[in-house]
Protein backbone atom coordinates (compact mmCIF):
# COMPACT_ATOMS: atom_id res chain seq x y z
CA UNK A 1 0.00 0.00 0.00
CA UNK A 2 1.56 3.51 -0.84
CA UNK A 3 0.23 7.09 0.30
CA UNK A 4 0.44 9.42 -2.31
CA UNK A 5 1.77 12.74 -1.43
CA UNK A 6 -1.59 13.82 -2.20
CA UNK A 7 -2.18 17.92 -1.19
CA UNK A 8 -5.56 17.18 0.35
CA UNK A 9 -4.50 14.06 1.52
CA UNK A 10 -6.08 12.41 4.81
CA UNK A 11 -3.93 9.28 5.06
CA UNK A 12 -2.49 9.90 8.97
CA UNK A 13 -3.68 7.45 11.54
CA UNK A 14 -6.60 9.33 12.33
CA UNK A 15 -8.16 9.55 9.49
CA UNK A 16 -7.90 5.50 8.75
CA UNK A 17 -9.56 5.05 12.04
CA UNK A 18 -12.84 7.12 11.31
CA UNK A 19 -13.51 5.61 7.77
CA UNK A 20 -16.70 3.42 8.27
CA UNK A 21 -18.02 3.17 4.84
CA UNK A 22 -16.56 1.51 1.81
CA UNK A 23 -18.55 2.61 -1.76
CA UNK A 24 -16.55 0.85 -4.76
CA UNK A 25 -16.42 1.38 -8.57
CA UNK A 26 -17.71 -2.06 -10.25
CA UNK A 27 -15.95 -2.56 -13.59
CA UNK A 28 -11.93 -2.94 -12.98
CA UNK A 29 -12.14 -2.55 -9.33
CA UNK A 30 -14.28 -5.11 -7.96
CA UNK A 31 -15.61 -7.25 -11.14
CA UNK A 32 -12.95 -8.16 -14.65
CA UNK A 33 -15.88 -7.88 -16.91
CA UNK A 34 -13.61 -6.53 -20.03
CA UNK A 35 -14.24 -9.74 -21.37
CA UNK A 36 -17.79 -9.85 -21.72
CA UNK A 37 -17.58 -6.34 -22.77
CA UNK A 38 -15.42 -7.16 -25.83
CA UNK A 39 -17.61 -10.01 -27.12
CA UNK A 40 -21.03 -7.94 -26.64
CA UNK A 41 -19.23 -4.76 -28.13
CA UNK A 42 -18.24 -6.75 -30.96
CA UNK A 43 -21.52 -8.63 -31.66
CA UNK A 44 -22.76 -5.27 -32.29
CA UNK A 45 -19.87 -4.28 -34.26
CA UNK A 46 -20.18 -7.11 -36.63
CA UNK A 47 -23.90 -6.64 -36.63
CA UNK A 48 -24.12 -3.08 -37.98
CA UNK A 49 -21.55 -3.88 -40.22
CA UNK A 50 -18.47 -1.80 -38.46
CA UNK A 51 -14.88 -3.73 -38.25
CA UNK A 52 -14.56 -4.93 -35.05
CA UNK A 53 -12.33 -3.51 -32.13
CA UNK A 54 -9.37 -5.09 -30.34
CA UNK A 55 -9.82 -6.11 -26.79
CA UNK A 56 -7.01 -3.19 -26.02
CA UNK A 57 -9.27 -0.95 -27.84
CA UNK A 58 -12.57 -1.98 -26.19
CA UNK A 59 -10.60 -0.97 -22.56
CA UNK A 60 -9.36 1.96 -23.82
CA UNK A 61 -13.28 3.18 -24.15
CA UNK A 62 -14.61 1.63 -20.87
CA UNK A 63 -15.51 3.76 -17.96
CA UNK A 64 -18.21 6.33 -19.30
CA UNK A 65 -20.94 4.31 -19.42
CA UNK A 66 -22.55 2.47 -23.11
CA UNK A 67 -23.03 5.89 -24.81
CA UNK A 68 -19.43 6.51 -24.60
CA UNK A 69 -17.78 3.21 -25.41
CA UNK A 70 -20.13 3.06 -28.74
CA UNK A 71 -19.58 6.51 -30.03
CA UNK A 72 -15.54 5.37 -29.66
CA UNK A 73 -16.30 2.01 -31.04
CA UNK A 74 -17.95 2.94 -33.93
CA UNK A 75 -16.28 4.20 -36.91
CA UNK A 76 -15.15 8.37 -36.62
CA UNK A 77 -17.23 8.86 -40.06
CA UNK A 78 -20.71 7.05 -38.55
CA UNK A 79 -23.58 9.21 -38.84
CA UNK A 80 -25.40 10.04 -34.98
CA UNK A 81 -28.71 7.70 -36.16
CA UNK A 82 -25.75 4.91 -37.02
CA UNK A 83 -24.40 4.94 -33.29
CA UNK A 84 -27.13 5.32 -31.72
CA UNK A 85 -28.72 2.29 -33.12
CA UNK A 86 -25.72 0.66 -32.37
CA UNK A 87 -25.69 1.67 -28.88
CA UNK A 88 -30.03 0.96 -28.79
CA UNK A 89 -28.63 -2.93 -30.05
CA UNK A 90 -25.81 -3.42 -27.17
CA UNK A 91 -28.81 -2.61 -24.66
CA UNK A 92 -30.61 -4.92 -26.31
CA UNK A 93 -28.20 -7.86 -26.82
CA UNK A 94 -26.79 -7.41 -23.52
CA UNK A 95 -29.25 -9.86 -21.25
CA UNK A 96 -28.01 -12.69 -24.16
CA UNK A 97 -24.55 -12.17 -23.69
CA UNK A 98 -24.91 -10.81 -19.96
CA UNK A 99 -21.79 -11.51 -17.69
CA UNK A 100 -20.51 -15.29 -18.22
CA UNK A 101 -17.32 -14.66 -19.05
CA UNK A 102 -17.00 -12.06 -15.61
CA UNK A 103 -14.75 -12.58 -12.61
CA UNK A 104 -14.43 -11.03 -9.42
CA UNK A 105 -10.95 -10.00 -8.82
CA UNK A 106 -9.05 -12.25 -6.67
CA UNK A 107 -8.92 -11.25 -3.03
CA UNK A 108 -12.42 -9.05 -3.69
CA UNK A 109 -15.34 -11.45 -2.04
CA UNK A 110 -12.94 -12.28 0.56
CA UNK A 111 -12.67 -8.47 1.95
CA UNK A 112 -15.28 -7.30 1.39
CA UNK A 113 -16.96 -9.93 3.33
CA UNK A 114 -14.63 -9.31 6.02
CA UNK A 115 -14.67 -5.62 5.75
CA UNK A 116 -19.01 -6.03 6.18
CA UNK A 117 -18.19 -8.93 9.33
CA UNK A 118 -16.38 -5.82 10.61
CA UNK A 119 -19.43 -3.31 10.36
CA UNK A 120 -18.61 -1.15 7.65
CA UNK A 121 -21.33 -0.03 5.44
CA UNK A 122 -20.65 -0.63 1.94
CA UNK A 123 -21.90 0.41 -1.36
CA UNK A 124 -21.19 0.74 -5.08
CA UNK A 125 -21.21 3.56 -7.93
CA UNK A 126 -20.34 2.80 -10.71
CA UNK A 127 -21.13 4.42 -14.79
CA UNK A 128 -22.13 0.98 -16.13
CA UNK A 129 -25.58 1.75 -16.85
CA UNK A 130 -27.98 0.23 -13.54
CA UNK A 131 -29.84 -2.11 -14.58
CA UNK A 132 -25.91 -4.09 -15.50
CA UNK A 133 -25.08 -2.74 -12.32
CA UNK A 134 -27.96 -4.87 -10.21
CA UNK A 135 -27.46 -7.89 -12.76
CA UNK A 136 -23.88 -8.53 -12.19
CA UNK A 137 -23.27 -7.79 -8.50
CA UNK A 138 -26.34 -10.07 -7.45
CA UNK A 139 -24.65 -13.04 -9.54
CA UNK A 140 -20.79 -12.31 -8.19
CA UNK A 141 -21.06 -10.40 -4.97
CA UNK A 142 -24.94 -10.57 -3.70
CA UNK A 143 -25.36 -9.93 -0.19
CA UNK A 144 -22.75 -8.15 0.51
CA UNK A 145 -23.61 -4.56 -0.18
CA UNK A 146 -26.48 -2.17 1.16
CA UNK A 147 -26.38 -0.16 -1.84
CA UNK A 148 -25.34 -0.37 -5.51
CA UNK A 149 -26.43 2.48 -8.20
CA UNK A 150 -25.38 2.82 -12.06
CA UNK A 151 -25.78 5.34 -14.23
CA UNK A 152 -29.48 6.34 -14.64
CA UNK A 153 -31.71 9.67 -15.11
CA UNK A 154 -31.30 11.03 -11.20
CA UNK A 155 -27.69 9.35 -10.94
CA UNK A 156 -24.78 11.07 -13.46
CA UNK A 157 -21.95 9.79 -14.10
CA UNK A 158 -18.47 10.09 -12.42
CA UNK A 159 -16.87 12.40 -11.59
CA UNK A 160 -19.70 14.38 -10.87
CA UNK A 161 -19.47 13.73 -6.88
CA UNK A 162 -23.96 13.84 -7.17
CA UNK A 163 -23.96 10.77 -6.57
CA UNK A 164 -21.52 9.67 -4.59
CA UNK A 165 -22.49 12.31 -2.38
CA UNK A 166 -26.58 10.70 -2.67
CA UNK A 167 -24.76 7.39 -1.69
CA UNK A 168 -22.87 7.83 1.46
CA UNK A 169 -26.02 9.17 2.77
CA UNK A 170 -28.08 6.09 1.73
CA UNK A 171 -25.31 4.39 3.86
CA UNK A 172 -25.85 6.79 6.86
CA UNK A 173 -22.49 8.57 6.61
CA UNK A 174 -20.54 11.63 5.74
CA UNK A 175 -17.29 11.84 3.38
CA UNK A 176 -14.90 12.47 5.68
CA UNK A 177 -15.80 8.72 7.40
CA UNK A 178 -15.81 6.96 3.59
CA UNK A 179 -13.20 5.79 1.26
CA UNK A 180 -14.20 5.78 -2.57
CA UNK A 181 -12.46 2.84 -4.11
CA UNK A 182 -11.70 2.74 -8.24
CA UNK A 183 -9.21 1.97 -10.70
CA UNK A 184 -9.10 5.11 -12.81
CA UNK A 185 -8.53 8.90 -12.76
CA UNK A 186 -12.49 9.72 -12.70
CA UNK A 187 -12.67 7.27 -9.50
CA UNK A 188 -9.92 9.58 -8.00
CA UNK A 189 -11.63 12.71 -9.10
CA UNK A 190 -14.93 11.98 -8.32
CA UNK A 191 -13.50 10.81 -4.65
CA UNK A 192 -11.72 14.29 -4.50
CA UNK A 193 -14.79 16.17 -5.65
CA UNK A 194 -17.23 14.18 -3.09
CA UNK A 195 -14.28 15.20 -0.31
CA UNK A 196 -13.72 11.25 0.56
CA UNK A 197 -10.52 9.42 0.67
CA UNK A 198 -9.47 8.49 -2.48
CA UNK A 199 -7.86 4.86 -3.06
CA UNK A 200 -6.78 3.69 -6.08
CA UNK A 201 -6.83 0.17 -7.27
CA UNK A 202 -3.64 -0.94 -9.15
CA UNK A 203 -5.20 -4.49 -10.49
CA UNK A 204 -7.78 -2.86 -13.10
CA UNK A 205 -7.76 -1.67 -16.34
CA UNK A 206 -5.71 2.01 -16.02
CA UNK A 207 -1.94 2.22 -16.12
CA UNK A 208 -0.55 2.78 -12.34
CA UNK A 209 1.91 5.80 -13.11
CA UNK A 210 -1.31 7.64 -14.70
CA UNK A 211 -3.21 6.43 -11.07
CA UNK A 212 -0.12 7.74 -9.18
CA UNK A 213 -0.50 11.35 -11.42
CA UNK A 214 -3.61 11.72 -10.24
CA UNK A 215 -2.39 11.67 -6.44
CA UNK A 216 -4.79 9.48 -4.72
CA UNK A 217 -4.71 9.45 -1.15
CA UNK A 218 -3.28 5.37 -1.21
CA UNK A 219 -2.70 3.34 -3.92
CA UNK A 220 -3.38 -0.46 -2.74
CA UNK A 221 -1.75 -3.55 -4.82
CA UNK A 222 -4.01 -5.96 -3.28
CA UNK A 223 -8.18 -5.57 -2.13
CA UNK A 224 -6.88 -6.94 1.79
CA UNK A 225 -5.37 -3.36 2.08
CA UNK A 226 -8.66 -1.62 2.58
CA UNK A 227 -8.79 -4.04 5.86
CA UNK A 228 -6.40 -2.07 7.64
CA UNK A 229 -8.51 1.09 6.89
CA UNK A 230 -10.71 -0.23 9.98
CA UNK A 231 -8.37 -0.61 12.60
Amino acid sequence: MEIANAPSTRTDAGASSRIDAFVFDLDGTLLNTLPDLVALTNAVLRECGFPERTTAEILSFVGNGVKALMYQAVPADADEEAVEGAMDRWKELYPQYGHKLTKAYPGIPETVAELKRRGAKLAVLSNKFDAGVQDVIGAYLPGLFSVAHGERADIPRKPDPAGLLRTIAELGSVPERTAYVGDSTGDVAVARNAGTLAVAATWGYHDVERLRAAAPDLLIDAPGDLVGLME
